[in-house]
């Protein structure tokens, strides 16, 4: 239980920034799915504007501290050499 209103105020600010980062997370993972989908129909033109479309997400999701740049630099190197590999 928290004791100090700065602690109570802690938990509030904690709750909402769960909140905003989990849907975040789930936008970031919906455009990687795009491209996974499109990878997996064989479609190189579906793949590769997927791709492009999630690269920015990938990005941003690094710019407000949902993922950690090096976790977003291996998945978009993998994601990219799939889509060439097409």
């Amino acid at each position: 239980m928290a004791n100090t209103p700065q602690a109570r105020k802690r938990i509030r600010r904690n709750e909402r920034r769960a909140e905003i980062n989990g849907n975040r997370l789930s936008r970031i993972r919906t455009f990687v799915k795009k491209v996974e989908t499109a990878l997996a129909g064989g479609d190189k033109t579906a793949a590769a504007e997927a791709l492009k479309a999630a690269q920015p997400e990938l990005a941003r999701g690094v710019a407000r501290g949902v993922l950690h740049k090096n976790t977003v630099a291996r998945k978009m190197s993998r994601l990219t050499k799939r889509v060439a590999s097409l």
